[in-house]
Parts: C-alpha cells; structure tokens; sequence
C-alpha cells in the first residue's frame, strides 16, 4: 500500500500520468522499481521523476497510511478486490480511494448521483430532496458532492428516508469543505452512509480540485440526475463526465426564464438527457435487473382487463327502463336516438326520461345529432 500512496502523493502525477505509468509498469510497485531510462518516453515532469527515483515520500505515505487508520477510515488501491467496479471502468480511475464510513455497503447497492447548483432555488432544493427521498427508500446510495444548494439537497433527502448517501470531496477527507456542512458529513456517517475523496489529508478545497471529484461522482454512479444548472456550472461537466463515462445522463426540466434552468434545459434539448418528473423515470433507465428491482410489476393485461369491466358491468340501482337502455348502449358506436326506439321499443317519452337520467349519472354522454354513447 505504501507505494500506491506515495505514487497518489508524487507531484506532477496526475490521474492520467498515473494510468500511464501503471500501464507501463503494470503497479506501483513496479513504478518505484523503474529505472531512469524507463521513464524517457513517458512525459513526465521532471520534479516527478526525480521524486520516484528518490523514494523521498516513501516515509510520508507511511505516515499517511498511520492517520487514515487512526480516524477509522480506509484507502482503497486500484488493485484491490474491493475498490468500486463501476468506478474502475473510467478512464482515469483515482489509484487510491480514501473512505470514511459505510463504504463496502454503500457500492453494494446500486448508486444514483444527484448534482446541481450551488445558488439553487427552493423548487430545485425541494425537487432534489424528493427524488433522492424516494430513490432512497427503494435502496439507491445516492452520491453528491457536499456542496451547498442541490448537493446538500439531496444528501438530505437521502438521510430522511433512512437511506445511504455517498459524498465525494474535492479535499482530503479530513478537511470537510463547506466548514458549515460538517453536521451533514458527521449526519451521513452516522446513517450507514459515506464520505470519499481521492485527495491525501489535509488538502484544501483548492479550485482545481473540483472538476477531478466530479468525475469520480459519476463513475461510482449508474447514472447522473441533474437538478438546476447555470450556463457555466460545474454541474454540467459532471453531465459530460458522464456521458464519456457511458453513464445515463437524467436531468429535471426548469422554468425558461431561470438562469438555473439553462443547463438542465439544454440537456434534455440538445444532449439526449432523459427528462425526469418523478423517481421512476431514473428507475426504467437502469440495468434490466436493477429497474425490475425497482419498479413494482404490473398486473398482466391489466387496461384490457379494467377496460373489459367497464364495458360489460350495469352499474346498481339503475331503473328497469334505464337497464335496458344502458346495456343497449356502446363505448364506441353511437346509437341514434330512434334507432333506441326501436331496439327497446320504449316510447319516445319513456327513451328521453331514462337517457336523461343515465346523463345525469354520468354514465352517457350525448353526441351531436341526437346520437349516445357509454362514458368508460
């Protein structure tokens, strides 16, 4: 373990110098086992070189390994059986995966991201909430990223359906960023949820650290909801992230004339998201045995039987007269008025009286020329 964590620690080794550097040597291990020569063709940065062929964060990784387990969490490597499959299939996989919590139950189950605006409005706040509330209760990890607005919106609904809630940070997991959202953190802990994060301890909620967290959220997740975006936000490279990702891109359409609507209206307009009304629109998009888990099954012919019972059944405490008008009556054929005459051979009297109280019931509708049919 000390190797992947001095490797994940390493300046100048991003996720992509990283992936390039394991596909050549095959494990951290054999990174730190490298010569200088194997490095010529790489195009790495020089400061990275030098600081592998030193071994000079070996002692630091150790001691890094030492404070992640005395706060009760846990590094997960690429390599290990237990790090998240979905998030292995990236591109760019993080080589190391600090986690905090209830993560092993966490991936367990099937994972939904929820992201949107930091300044979200109180619809987009409530609609978050819901959705992640009813995806929840169903047994989807719903995975944010803690921040204010929608992030923490749906952490919440999670939390109140008693549900498990993933929140990735674009620091170390020590150093919860917002600071006001530490009850939240310490909530989602205390729920069976979990908090993960790429990033060595200690490292500030630096800028450039969010778009890297955005895609380890939609690779731990089968899909990504979108609830409220602006134009620029950083939203809307998590819904491109995922999209590359081969993941289902959802978002929830907003009011036109709203800034935060841009982006989860241009989604659905022009990149192919499926809009969402209700958690069940997420459901019918997942894997074939995830949506059956989810969606409750439907009755068999259940229209056509409904349909069958409507046509064929007299409602009660109808008068002889009007029985025999209603049973002679069809949903789709209209019948005339003296063709009823003749066929009940009722007097035009005792015709008008009964189809009047059948109206009344609102168990026939009059048509233009005198013609009737049966309401369904």
């Amino acid at each position: 373990m000390r190797e992947w964590v001095a490797l994940n620690m390493t300046p100048g080794v991003g996720p992509r110098a990283a992936a390039r550097l394991l596909e050549r040597f095959g494990s951290a291990e054999g990174v730190f086992a490298a010569t200088r020569a194997d490095f010529e063709t790489l195009r790495l940065q020089p400061e990275a070189i030098e600081s592998i062929m030193a071994r000079d964060l070996f002692e630091v990784a150790g001691d890094e390994i030492e404070r992640v387990r005395e706060m009760g969490a846990d590094i997960l490597l690429l390599d290990d059986g237990v790090y998240p499959q979905l998030l292995r299939e990236i591109f760019d996989p993080p080589i190391t995966l600090y986690v905090k919590g209830a993560w092993d139950a966490c991936f367990d189950q099937p994972c939904v991201a929820i992201v949107g605006s930091r300044r979200s409005s109180t619809y987009g706040q409530n609609t978050a909430t819901m959705l992640a509330r009813d995806l929840a209760e169903r047994g989807v990890t719903i995975v944010s990223g803690l921040a204010r607005g929608i992030d923490a919106a749906a952490h919440r609904g999670a939390l109140e359906a008693a549900g498990r809630t993933v929140a990735v940070l674009g620091t170390g997991i020590d150093e919860v960023y917002p600071r006001d959202h530490r009850k939240l953190a310490d909530e989602i802990l205390a729920s069976g949820g979990a908090i993960v994060s790429e990033f060595p301890l200690g490292t500030p909620p630096a800028p450039q650290n969010f778009p890297y967290r955005n895609r380890i959220i939609s690779g731990l997740s089968l899909g990504v909801l979108l609830v409220e975006a602006a134009e620029n936000s950083g939203s809307l490279i998590t819904a491109r992230l995922a999209m590359e990702q081969n993941r289902e891109v959802f978002a929830v359409p907003g009011n036109i004339t709203s800034r935060n609507s841009f982006g989860t209206n241009y989604l659905i307009k022009g990149a192919g998201a499926k809009l969402v009304q209700a958690w069940q629109d997420i459901a019918a998009e997942m894997p074939p045995d995830v949506a059956a888990r989810l969606l409750p099954p439907e009755p068999k012919k259940k229209k056509e039987a409904t349909l069958v019972d409507q046509l064929s059944l007299v409602p009660e405490n109808l008068t002889e007269t009007e029985h025999t008008i209603f049973k002679l009556l069809s949903a789709d054929e209209p019948a005339h008025i003296d063709d009823l005459v003749v066929t009940s051979k009722l007097t035009v009297p005792e015709l008008s009286g009964a189809l009047l109280g059948l109206e009344m019931r609102e168990l026939v509708r009059q048509l233009p020329g005198k013609c009737f049919v049966r309401k369904i």
